[in-house]
């Protein structure tokens, strides 16, 4: 990874010190596991496995289920992006079977990770797939993702799109792949966001 840190590395570390210093696990297992995802995003895939597997080791027996699930997501996104299918449907298997547990053997659930739920799941799913070039897979997965209003999550819809224009592709399916990818730029363009212009 580049020695220069970013200004969001450095909040990310501050806060991992905080929820460090509260005894606050759970709470350190998702600041490792979103620094995971961002590592991710700037393109370093290794070091994004390291990260969400040390989160989920770090946590296991004392985070909530839906909190371990969202950091097996993470490491199946970062198995992807290095194209090793075997690992990325395992933890993708696993995240699924850890937000299928019961709620009374989730404790007490904290409020961040409400977000997380499984058809988040499915549309990351998609996405795993797509990056391990296997459109029908994403295409299915895709299918149980909730869908999601223009208005409300613009950037989300407009990367979803493309990711789904991307499978179509893959799958040779030209018309549907161009529409979804036009589409996915005209809702892109009117966001400023580096991860939607990549």
């Amino acid at each position: 990874m580049s020695a220069s840190t970013t200004p969001a590395q450095r909040h990310f570390i501050q806060a991992l010190s905080l929820a460090r210093a509260g005894g606050e696990v759970q709470l350190g297992c998702y600041v490792l596991t979103t620094m995971a995802m961002q590592t991710l995003m700037r393109g370093f895939a290794s070091e994004a496995v390291d990260m969400a597997q040390g989160a989920f080791n770090r946590a296991k027996g004392q985070a909530v289920p839906r909190v371990l699930a969202f950091t097996k997501l993470t490491e199946a996104r970062a198995h992807a992006r290095e194209n090793d299918s075997r690992a990325a449907s395992r933890a993708l298997t696993a995240s699924e079977d850890l937000l299928g547990q019961p709620k009374e053997d989730s404790g007490d659930e904290p409020a961040w990770i409400d977000f997380y739920h499984h058809a988040r799941l499915s549309a990351d799913a998609a996405e795993v797939f797509r990056d391990l070039k296997n459109p029908k897979m994403a295409l299915t997965w895709n299918q149980r993702a909730a869908a999601m209003p223009t208005g409300v999550f613009t950037r989300s819809v407009g990367m979803r799109l493309a990711i789904v224009g991307t499978a179509h592709l893959q799958a040779r399916d030209l018309d549907h792949g161009l529409e979804l990818g036009n589409r996915s730029a005209d809702i892109l363009a009117r966001v400023q966001s580096s991860r939607a212009k990549d």
